[in-house]
C-alpha cells in the first residue's frame, strides 16, 4: 500500500469510533480526529479501560465458585488523548451502535 491509499484508507475512520488497544493492555475507546507518519492517534471523548488485577479476578472467582465468573474492567473519561504508535498494538473501529467491530490493523 503505498502513501496516498494509506491516506485514503485511513481518512475513512476520521470522525468514527475506535478501540485501541496498547501494548500495556490498555484500551482506549473514542472518536478518531487524526494520525500522522509516526501513527500517533488521536482520540476524542475517550474512555480509557484497564483489565481488573489478577487477585481481583482470583477473589470472584473463589467467591462465587465459577471459574468463568464476569469481573468488571476499570474505566475512567480522559476526553482527548493522544496514543503512541509505538504502542498500538490492534485498532478496532466501531461499525454501528450494535456491538459489531472490524479490526483496522
Amino acid at each position: 500500500m503505498d502513501n496516498s491509499e494509506a491516506t485514503f484508507y485511513l481518512s475513512q475512520f476520521i470522525g468514527k469510533n475506535l478501540r485501541i488497544h496498547t501494548t500495556d493492555n490498555r484500551i482506549f475507546g473514542g472518536q478518531m480526529k487524526c494520525t500522522d507518519k509516526d501513527r500517533n492517534i488521536i482520540l476524542a471523548l475517550t474512555y480509557e479501560y484497564r483489565a481488573p488485577a489478577e487477585a481481583e479476578i482470583r477473589r470472584a472467582v473463589e467467591a462465587s465458585g465459577n471459574p468463568t465468573a464476569p469481573v468488571s474492567w476499570n474505566s475512567r473519561y480522559v476526553g482527548l488523548v493522544v496514543v503512541p504508535g509505538a504502542h498500538v498494538k490492534k485498532i478496532e473501529f466501531e461499525e454501528s451502535g450494535y456491538g459489531k467491530s472490524v479490526v483496522v490493523l
